[in-house]
């Protein structure tokens, strides 16, 4: 069972990226190479505790549903999302964020089974595991950019 851990610096304050990472919106704008979208569930906005959302998105060229619900949410510090629906056997994608001196450290921990049982190890070895990190640190630059450039207008806009 491969688990990802991902860790991101992002000089922005932690609110403003826990909130960027729970927003629908945004997580449509950082996998736009997927052409995620919401499509039941919360569609638009932030997710809170509680909340399913259903994301229709392309992999492999395959055009696939896959539904999760938000099962536990510390606002600023970590939110988890859970598959409750999908092409995985099961995942836990928990969000965490550490506040620093200088920002914050966003930490993506993905704990995934892959379905098939021995296809599906095989299949983690020979690609799904690096295509999963990818997508992970795609978004994580994308979220770090945006929560960057909004600290930054916020700096710009002060008297």
């Amino acid at each position: 069972m491969p688990v990802i851990i991902h860790r991101t610096f992002i000089e922005a304050p932690a609110e403003v990226c826990f909130d960027l990472a729970r927003d629908v919106d945004v997580h449509t704008q950082t996998t736009s190479n997927t052409k995620e979208k919401a499509v039941a569930g919360v569609t638009k906005g932030w997710m809170e505790e509680g909340d399913k959302v259903t994301w229709e998105a392309t992999h492999f060229g395959i055009r696939q549903r896959l539904t999760a619900r938000i099962t536990e949410m510390d606002r600023p510090h970590r939110f988890v999302d859970v598959m409750v629906k999908g092409a995985f056997h099961s995942f836990t994608h928990t969000h965490e964020f550490f506040e620093k001196a200088e920002g914050t450290v966003m930490v993506d921990t993905f704990d995934y089974q892959s379905p098939l049982g021995p296809l599906g190890s095989i299949a983690d070895r020979l690609f799904l595991e690096k295509y999963m990190r990818d997508l992970i640190e795609t978004r994580a630059h994308e979220l770090k950019m945006m929560a960057e450039k909004e600290k930054d207008s916020e700096l710009n806009s002060e008297p």
